[in-house]
């Protein structure tokens, strides 16, 4: 018994390192059903979902949480390991911090990653995940924006740019450099956002962009994070496909959300995704990039109404 109370001592008090709390936020009834929701990076934060889209779906009859993992983001002061272990415990302690006994994970980008580890690691804990915009293979994405943006180069007759991809293509891929660069590439030729967003979108995204201390949150990033990860987890060359067989094996389901527009994947990864998880599980949304509860919010939630009861 004494054991046990220390070990839920240790998990609630790992939210509070130096005084300093991890940050984190529920919406809605805790008797409904409840999403975490993990964010993307390393080193980013989960303001445009929390700002967007949280409210929204606590509205629709389901208890949200939100964090920023420590190191990162609102959390970026308290001390961190930057390890999966270390990510894992301090889920451990927002579980505890709200009395959870299961939670549906809902993973954005490297915050999949995330969800993927600890459905396959704790699947006691998780009742489903929500891939969303998350890569199966990190490698496999960083090659997706090299080749589509050596493509636009080539069209645009950008010999500077050109030179830079050719410098990247002779570099040693499993380096946080060449990871680095190529997510810089992706950012410079717009893959993170749709072309011609939808009326619902251009409405979310101008909230952020007239609200200062929003756009000034959603911007915050924390390259200590990137850095960690790479060298304690080796994160870019990561392969989440034997682990998404194993969450499923333990009969978890997994889902997936990802917008056709979004640059860090061709349609040849999402099908990938697609044959792991099952053609029912997954939805490829039109005029949608990587955030895909923003490009298309209403389909975002009415597929997570569908799948999380």
């Amino acid at each position: 018994m004494k054991n046990t109370f220390a070990l839920f001592t240790l998990l609630l008090t790992a939210l509070v390192v130096n005084s300093q709390t991890m940050y984190s936020k529920a919406f809605g009834n805790p008797e409904n059903p409840v999403l975490l929701f993990l964010h993307g990076g390393p080193g980013y934060n989960s303001v445009g979902f929390e700002a967007s889209t949280a409210q929204v779906l606590s509205d629709n009859g389901f208890y949200v949480i939100t964090y920023d993992r420590r190191g990162e983001g609102r959390s970026a002061e308290l001390p961190a390991d930057f390890t999966f272990d270390q990510t894992f415990n301090d889920l451990h302690a927002l579980y505890a911090k709200y009395h959870l006994k299961s939670a549906t994970l809902i993973g954005h980008s490297f915050g999949g990653i995330v969800a993927t580890l600890f459905a396959e690691k704790y699947p006691e804990k998780t009742k489903s995940v929500i891939l969303v915009g998350a890569p199966l293979s990190m490698q496999a994405t960083l090659t997706t924006i090299l080749v589509s943006s050596k493509s636009i180069y080539e069209t645009n007759n950008d010999s500077v740019n050109l030179h830079y991809i050719q410098l990247l293509e002779q570099m040693d891929k499993s380096t946080l450099p060449y990871s680095s660069y190529c997510f810089s590439h992706a950012m410079q030729n717009g893959f993170y956002y749709p072309s011609h967003p939808s009326s619902e979108a251009l409405i979310i995204y101008s909230k952020f962009r007239s609200n200062p201390e929003l756009a000034k949150a959603s911007s915050l990033m924390s390259y200590e994070a990137p850095t960690g990860f790479w060298t304690n987890e080796n994160y870019t060359t990561l392969d989440l496909t034997d682990h998404l067989i194993n969450v499923l094996a333990a009969t978890t389901p997994v889902f997936g959300l990802y917008g056709q527009e979004d640059g860090l994947f061709s349609v040849s990864q999402v099908l990938n995704i697609e044959q792991l998880l099952g053609k029912e599980n997954i939805s490829y949304f039109t005029n949608c990039s990587h955030n895909v509860f923003m490009d298309q919010q209403t389909q975002f939630i009415q597929a997570i109404k569908t799948w999380v009861q």
